[in-house]
């Protein structure tokens, strides 16, 4: 058991060195969505969970979808375009709704139902469920970082060059990371600091379809491009522009992943 813990603890470290060297994708985030959804769990839901994971947080698995990236062998190739979709913007919400539910390949809109149905399979083996939940977690991250709800033609912000505090960078990576690490808490610092929600606004925030969360980031990250121009000097001012609106979008991360794990395992 000490041995298997041990190797599961130096694959991951390894996929976090190789991971950060080539991708610029922070993994505060992603922790922190997970940790909210850790703190709304029901007894239930983290007893089964338990069943995968063993003594395992959530937030230790949280970026695992991002460190298979780095992996040479081809076997999680396919996954990398699931993390996101790619659509016009300034969309209503029907138009927006038509657009998300005319993807003709697995994307990231496909998958967070994939990986529930495979949870709730109970022909579905434990290593299928297991890899399920990791990538459910994550999923669910990305679904709330708007720009994984961006746009085709700069692949989500990425092809659009920025500076954040002087150094060169582009629009998704200050919001992949630069946001959320200028707050300079932890993670556990950060659920502690949000996680504050009425359960009157916790019931609101889990209400709703895939397709209203799905919305909600489309909105924002056109408020972003809005307010975002190419090769601006980004700093202070951006954070105060959207400091709230990012911790709402951690926030309704992680109490409706908490959401998805409690309707499926609790």
């Amino acid at each position: 058991m000490i041995k298997n813990c041990l190797y599961k603890i130096a694959v991951v470290v390894a996929f976090v060195f190789i991971s950060q060297s080539v991708f610029a994708w922070g993994t505060t985030g992603h922790r922190v969505v997970a940790e909210i959804a850790e703190r709304h769990l029901t007894k239930k839901a983290k007893k089964n969970i338990a069943k995968l994971f063993g003594r395992e947080p959530l937030a230790f698995w949280a970026n695992w979808a991002d460190f298979i990236k780095s992996d040479t062998t081809g076997k999680w190739k396919e996954v990398s375009a699931w993390h996101y979709v790619d659509l016009p913007g300034h969309l209503s919400k029907d138009e927006f709704v038509k657009a998300l539910k005319a993807i003709d390949h697995k994307s990231l809109y496909s998958q967070i139902p994939a990986m529930e149905n495979i949870l709730k399979d109970n022909h579905a083996s434990l290593e299928d469920k297991e890899v399920a939940l990791r990538l459910l977690i994550h999923f669910v991250g990305d679904l709330h970082q708007p720009l994984h709800v961006g746009r085709p033609e700069d692949k989500g912000g990425n092809d659009i060059e920025e500076f954040w505090f002087g150094k060169q960078t582009n629009l998704h990576a200050i919001w992949d990371d630069a946001l959320v690490d200028y707050q300079k808490w932890s993670y556990t610092e950060y659920a502690d600091n949000i996680d504050v929600a009425s359960k009157e606004a916790v019931a609101q925030i889990q209400s709703g379809t895939l397709e209203d969360w799905f919305y909600q980031s489309h909105e924002l990250a056109d408020e972003i491009y809005d307010r975002t121009p190419a090769n601006s000097h980004l700093s202070y001012k951006y954070n105060y522009m959207f400091y709230w609106k990012l911790n709402q979008q951690l926030l309704d991360g992680g109490l409706r992943l908490a959401e998805i794990l409690n309707n499926i395992f609790g």
